[in-house]
């Protein structure tokens, strides 16, 4: 007995190694179905749909995310793994901003084949493991999880955040059969603090943890296929085309973390230099410049769109 639990000891500190080899900022663990916990974060989430504070992000409703276990049979246990985006060429100075997490390569191809070499390493390591990848792009309660998994802690902007790496990283999991040793779930530290609350310009916040997505800049800029930006949004734009960072940006724990300064997350050169004459890219120009990345989530006439946004804003201020 003694000997089986230093070996699940040993394998899942292992585990954990691997995934900062393979360029991971942070490796938790969770048990599956997990604390009680889990249960009160997916109570939020009916609460939160019920409300309708997902808007027209219809695949939050599946109800897949809530049962992880839904996700892969014999599921026993969950890695949780953080991928550090911030990088220190980063610009947001220019009058046209574009979210952090979007400037590198694809996040989701990047997680993605890290994930897969740690699932090569699992075959030899635990044969008679069987495991499954999830990215954002599965049916997930991501954040729930990877707080459960000790990475991190949902704050009151509903990101996950680190107290090494803050909030500027993206998430990536394994679902595996093989019963691991847990790390304990993460308490959260937000304390008193309520800057993220009080910076957000159009009140998306709208109370501690709970985003209204119609009331998002990020949701508007990149889930939105209206063809115009409701005015209260508009008029609070600020210069974002493509997501938003000011609650990452004035949070304290984001004040002093490590840059990742590899090939993934250097800004694409356009995207540093983006600026108006972008309206005259024609559908070949943006695509060309959108491949390899996420914002080919943002059609070229929403770019469009989201520009003349801000220039119509500005124009306003002016006047």
């Amino acid at each position: 007995m003694i000997d089986a639990i230093q070996d699940r000891k040993e394998i899942s500190r292992k585990l954990k190694e691997r995934a900062i080899f393979e360029g991971f900022a942070v490796a938790g663990i969770a048990s599956i179905p997990g604390s009680s916990r889990i249960k009160l974060r997916t109570r939020a989430l009916e609460r939160w749909i019920s409300k309708n504070h997902h808007a027209e992000m219809t695949w939050m409703q599946s109800e897949k995310r809530k049962n992880i276990g839904s996700l892969f049979e014999d599921a026993k246990s969950v890695l949780s793994v953080g991928f550090t985006y911030i990088n220190s060429q980063n610009n947001n100075n220019n009058f046209l901003k574009v979210a952090k997490f979007s400037q590198g390569e694809d996040y989701h191809k990047v997680i993605h084949k890290k994930l897969k070499n740690i699932g090569k390493w699992i075959n030899l390591e635990i044969p008679d493991c069987k495991w499954k990848i999830c990215v954002d792009t599965s049916p997930l309660l991501e954040k729930a999880w990877a707080e459960e998994a000790g990475i991190g802690w949902i704050g009151k902007n509903s990101n996950l955040i680190s107290k090494k790496n803050g909030s500027w990283f993206t998430l990536g999991f394994i679902i595996l059969t093989k019963d691991l040793m847990p790390d304990k779930p993460h308490q959260s530290l937000c304390g008193k603090c309520d800057i993220c609350i009080d910076h957000c310009p159009t009140k998306a916040i709208v109370e501690p943890f709970v985003i209204q997505s119609d009331l998002c800049i990020a949701y508007h800029t990149i889930e939105n296929r209206d063809k115009t930006i409701p005015k209260k949004i508009e008029k609070n734009l600020g210069g974002w085309v493509a997501g938003c960072d000011i609650c990452q940006d004035v949070c304290p724990w984001n004040k002093s973390v490590p840059y990742n300064n590899n090939y993934e997350t250097t800004p694409k050169e356009w995207i540093k230099n983006l600026n108006i004459e972008s309206l005259n890219w024609d559908d070949k120009k943006w695509q060309e410049n959108l491949k390899g990345t996420t914002l080919k989530r943002i059609k070229p006439w929403m770019w469009k769109r989201n520009i003349q946004a801000n220039i119509n804003n500005k124009k306003l201020k002016y006047e």
